[in-house]
């Protein structure tokens, strides 16, 4: 059935428990690609030097704190929680949504994190950091701009302006490091911060957990139960998990396919036009979407949700990545296509 295409595979798996045992594991956590997307590091200065005060009023949620490993102890901690209109709320979310290091956030996480953001100013023209601070704080623009320099060869030098809608000062939270840069408010600025407990206590913890989840549940799909453990983490590294509810198109025959999918729960049903009594159910396990990739060819078939259902997926560049040089997978594939093919004209 071209791009909807999928393996019988059953038994779910439940959460691991285990913590990772250095920071560095969590560059793989967040983002696959993250080596090799084209972000200059200079553009990761922001501090808290110009955002000292304290918040007059806030609300508090409890939450476990950092958790990263023997070289830094879990302790508890309580993300804050600061008062936005739906609008804010709404604007934070499309934003963050974007970003490598909160796509992966579940309803409950991203709402957590859009609530211990605090909203700051910044004047035309003031300086917002010095380079060498260390990162306290990560940053969204609602709006204004603002300018990141440094000193090059003796010449002050512009290395990029950040804009509304932007995400910055997240790679010296990520590692704990100092700003790279100073920047300067190019114009009025209505910025939103996060601090670097918070980010730690929600968005580290809760990757780790989803990494060790799809990597226990991956061991049991037939597909890659003989891809080593470390290939397999690999994969785990691309995923995304996509909520959808029953009734709701997820694949849509004649589309120009972009993503790959395999069911972690709940029920799916492919349907191609004019063989409406040869439907094809995907279960727990089951994938589908990978022929699409595999051959660039348009969907072979509609997929829709039968009840609600939580999606694992994959996007094309990670799908190329992580499956398009294994001779092993690609047979794989092929072999279930086959399959298909056979049942489909029985």
């Amino acid at each position: 059935m071209g791009g909807c295409t999928g393996s019988k595979m059953a038994n779910q798996v439940g959460d691991t428990d285990q913590k990772a045992a250095s920071k560095q594991e969590f560059e793989k956590v967040v983002d696959p690609d993250l080596e090799e997307e084209e972000e200059d590091n200079d553009d990761d200065v922001m501090s808290d030097s110009a955002f000292n005060h304290k918040a007059s009023t806030k609300m508090r949620g409890s939450v476990s704190a950092e958790a990263y490993g023997e070289w830094n102890k879990k302790e508890a901690f309580e993300v804050p929680v600061y008062p936005k209109s739906e609008d804010q709320e709404s604007r934070l979310k499309e934003t963050l949504s974007k970003s490598f290091m909160f796509r992966a956030l579940d309803a409950k996480e991203m709402k957590q994190v859009i609530g211990a953001m605090e909203e700051v100013h910044a004047k035309e023209g003031e300086r917002m950091i010095n380079i060498g601070d260390i990162g306290e704080f990560l940053f969204v623009i609602e709006s204004g701009a603002l300018e990141c320099r440094k000193e090059i060869n003796g010449k002050d030098t512009l290395l990029k302006t950040v804009e509304e809608g932007d995400v910055f000062g997240e790679l010296a939270v990520l590692y704990n490091t100092v700003r790279a840069a100073n920047v300067d408010a190019k114009t009025d600025c209505v910025l939103w911060k996060l601090d670097r407990k918070s980010f730690n206590a929600i968005v580290k913890e809760s990757a780790q957990k989803k990494r060790e989840r799809y990597e226990g549940f991956l061991a049991k799909v037939p597909l890659l139960k003989t891809v080593d453990s470390y290939e397999r983490s690999h994969i785990c590294e691309g995923l995304v998990a996509e909520a959808f509810k029953e009734g709701e198109v997820i694949i849509q025959e004649g589309d120009t396919g972009d993503k790959f999918y395999i069911v972690e729960d709940g029920q799916c049903k492919a349907v191609k036009e004019g063989m409406e009594d040869k439907a094809l159910d995907y279960h727990a396990g089951d994938f589908f979407g990978e022929l699409t990739l595999l051959k660039d060819q348009v969907r072979a078939a509609t997929v829709t949700a039968v009840k609600d259902s939580t999606l694992l997926m994959l996007d094309r560049r990670a799908f190329k990545r992580l499956f398009g040089g294994s001779q092993q997978l690609s047979e794989a594939f092929a072999e279930q296509e086959n399959k298909y093919l056979q049942a489909s004209s029985a």
